[in-house]
């Protein structure tokens, strides 16, 4: 059991390493050939230029001005210098609102640390429970709940607490989540015009023997949306396609690398070998290599372009509807199209950056089932991952290591070993081990055939926060090896794993410390030095960058990572509240990692980070849905634990804390989660009126026509065959359509498939004659 001096020198193993990491982060970035590592951002937009490109040969690559060395450490400053509506304009409402969620953490935790601090530390602290009962335990265990005698009246100091943190864990919330739906609807009303507002993803159209998806939609949204309808966009299935062109793109790019060679040396054409990297093989005329390969690619890509446009088959069930209005879209979007609630399912469009196009290919039927087999294998991954994860804590511990390696014993019982173990490598372990799950989840979640990278990153981050609960606390708290955490699971009923739970807690709190410092503070000082962004775009740079765009590509932009981001967050909240009445001693350390993470990852969103899309913070309510459960989470194991202390006279004190965290929850979701699940058809109409007074002749249909279009077919298209006539009407007009459909009559405004085989010619006679 980890004591404080192991606790001193964890600390202090992990404070030097950030302390390191920064230094090296503030001396790194102020050299001109990382420039494009640690300020990507202005680059992208334009604002930077590349300081590689002129001056002295040294100082292409190394600062030479030893003034700004002096003030190394004005990043931090800086990061916090800049308003966050100016945040908004420059990086998104995805990325201010992302940061509020650290400053919840310092909200909700800087309080209740000075108050448990004040009142429960000397409550812990002044009893001598530990100190004469025989139990092993540590300086920390003291100023746990754990040193309070069982029935003790002290107990009624925690209860207190209890109803004090909550109360003002839900006050936060509350003001949270207010100012962020106001901030979400004041960002949709003030936002520029997007393809996004007009247009609606339509899926699971009805097959019909009579007319093409493209047919049967026009005529669907006609009938039915006489007045608002302005046009759609089918969706193909490009996979293939959308290979073959990124393979292309790979060939280009070297050819145009072998091109500008030979014109810096015109006598001496360049050569290749057709090895693996080069390396070996038959020797070849790298530009006629290159282009041929490009040639035949550029073949392939049109005969597939010319299948998939062709071939019904390829067209799927799906469609871009987009609207004239943004109330129009809104009334679609929020409505049941068909009496058959299976067919014609609309809603918002993501925006175009955001689309996954590849999954807009899964047939609609089959989601149900691909989600299903997801579940079952997400079950099995979260169960059977407790084995491996407790079996490698079991080795990182004092008694596992003295177990499998007898021989090292007179080694490691060595005092500043024992401490580094105790206190350093446990946590590092997890740390370690969970690497390679974030990458495992989102491949779940793109094989649940979700359409949008948001909807990805939030389903997959839901993921993360099950299995950080299961395994990362449940399963850290429940001691044993793997075998006896599972037998204690399933030989107990339900009833009683609260006071297991409860019981395991306070003994675990030095690991949890232990893993916040490693994952909390190295690891966010980590996060900024972006050690491996660094060393990749100087491999890249110095084997792969072959022109202008290669270095362009091979900047590491980066993104929040909502996915893995945003549940580890949960889980220092899920630990703070858990602890903050059972062992106060560990709040300021989760303290700190908000107060770092916040300055860190302000500076990554100013300077590095570009957002792959903006979802105007939807994200929201599942962050508060979590922070919810966490609270809870908090008051049932407290309640399990006080039950095995002789206090079961407090369970019906404490049992309301739930009951009104869920109905303050409720509250929370009927009030304020409706501005993140729908667009107000009050604020749609207001915003199309501002914009027709502003731009009458606006041609919204030449702007929306392209905008859904898969990425591979807009390289090839005839940018002139779009219609942009600024000065062109929108039709209101009541005309009927001649339709191939015989099982519905015609249709209003004119249609562009159908006017060859009218349904009901003598309507269309009558309508035609003055």
């Amino acid at each position: 059991m980890a004591t404080l001096a192991d606790i001193g020198l964890a600390g202090a193993i992990n404070i030097l390493s950030a302390f390191i990491f920064f230094v090296a982060f503030a001396i790194l970035r102020l050299q001109p050939i990382n420039d494009r590592v640690y300020f990507p951002k202005w680059y992208i937009r334009g604002l930077r230029s590349d300081p590689a490109t002129s001056g002295a040969f040294v100082r292409k690559f190394v600062n030479l001005d030893f003034r700004s060395y002096l003030t190394f450490l004005n990043w931090m400053p800086d990061a916090l210098k800049m308003p966050e509506q100016e945040l908004i304009e420059h990086a998104g409402l995805d990325s201010a609102v992302y940061l509020r969620i650290y400053l919840i953490g310092l909200k909700i935790f800087v309080p209740i640390t000075f108050l448990a601090f004040a009142v429960l530390i000397p409550v812990n602290w002044s009893n001598s429970t530990l100190k004469i009962s025989n139990v092993t335990h540590s300086d920390i265990d003291r100023l746990s709940i754990s040193n309070i005698p069982l029935g003790s009246p002290r107990f009624t100091a925690h209860i207190v607490m209890a109803y004090v943190f909550t109360f003002w864990t839900c006050y936060v919330l509350r003001t949270e989540y207010e100012k962020v739906a106001s901030m979400r609807l004041h960002f949709l009303e003030a936002e520029g015009r997007r393809p996004d507002q007009f247009t609606v993803l339509v899926r699971n159209v009805p097959p019909d023997p009579d007319e093409s998806v493209s047919e049967l939609v026009e005529h669907f949204f006609l009938v039915n949306h006489p007045d608002s309808y302005l046009t759609h966009q089918v969706v193909y299935n490009a996979n293939k396609l959308a290979k073959l062109v990124k393979k292309k793109k790979k060939m280009q790019n070297r050819l145009d690398y072998y091109h500008l060679k030979l014109s810096r040396n015109p006598s001496n054409r360049p050569l290749m070998k057709t090895g693996f990297l080069g390396l070996w093989g038959k020797k070849l005329d790298a530009i006629d290599f290159y282009t041929s390969k490009v040639e035949t690619l550029t073949k392939e890509i049109d005969e597939e372009r010319e299948r998939v446009s062709n071939d019904p088959k390829s067209i799927m069930p799906v469609a871009f509807v987009s609207f004239k209005t943004r109330w129009g879209a809104a009334v679609c979007a929020q409505t049941q199209q068909s009496r058959n609630p299976t067919l014609w399912l609309t809603e918002w469009a993501p925006e175009p950056r955001d689309v996954y196009w590849k999954n807009l290919a899964i047939p609609y039927v089959s989601l149900t089932i691909r989600r299903l087999i997801v579940a079952g294998a997400f079950f099995a991954l979260t169960f059977f991952y407790i084995i491996p994860i407790a079996f490698v804590q079991s080795l990182a511990s004092l008694d596992g290591i003295e177990r499998a390696a007898p021989f090292l014993k007179p080694v490691v019982e060595a005092k500043w070993i024992k401490s580094f173990i105790q206190g350093f490598l446990a946590g590092i372990a997890l740390k370690i081990f969970l690497i390679i799950l974030p990458t495992i989840l989102m491949m779940m979640s793109k094989v649940e055939g979700f359409v949008s990278r948001s909807s990805l990153e939030r389903r997959s981050a839901s993921r993360y926060y099950l299995f950080i609960l299961v395994n990362v606390f449940l399963g850290s708290i429940i001691a044993g090896t793997a075998f006896e955490q599972l037998n204690t699971f399933i030989h107990q009923s339900a009833n009683t794993i609260p006071k297991t739970i409860g019981v395991a807690i306070p003994m675990k709190a030095t690991f949890f410390i232990t893993y916040i410092m490693v994952d909390g503070w190295a690891g966010i000082a980590g996060e900024i030095l972006m050690l491996k962004p660094l060393i990749i775009f100087h491999l890249k740079n110095f084997f792969l960058v072959k022109t202008e765009k290669d270095r362009e590509e091979a900047m590491d932009k980066g993104s929040l990572g909502f996915n893995t981001g945003e549940p580890r967050i949960q889980l220092y909240l899920l630990l703070g509240l858990v602890y903050a009445v059972v062992t106060p001693f560990l709040l300021p350390f989760i303290v700190i990692f908000f107060g770092l993470a916040f300055v860190v990852f302000r500076h990554q969103i100013i300077n590095v980070y570009n957002q792959q899309y903006e979802s105007a913070a939807a994200f929201w309510p599942d962050v508060h849905g979590r922070i919810i459960t966490a609270l809870v989470i908090s008051q049932l194991l407290l309640m399990g634990l006080l039950s095995t202390k002789q206090a079961a006279q407090s369970t019906p004190v404490i049992i309301v804390l739930p009951i009104l965290t869920i109905w303050f929850h409720l509250f929370c979701k009927g009030r304020y989660e409706p501005a993140f699940v729908r667009y107000p058809l009050e604020e749609a109409r207001r915003k199309d009126t501002l914009e027709r007074a502003r731009e009458p002749n606006l041609n919204l249909k030449g702007y929306l026509q392209n905008a859904y279009i898969h990425p591979v077919f807009k390289g090839g298209e005839d940018e002139d065959e779009v219609d942009r006539t600024s000065g062109e009407k929108w039709e209101t007009e009541s005309a009927l359509v001649p339709t191939k459909r015989h099982s519905r009559k015609n249709t209003p405004l004119p249609s562009k498939f159908s006017g060859s085989s009218p349904s009901y010619p003598e309507d269309v006679q009558k309508q035609s004659e003055p």
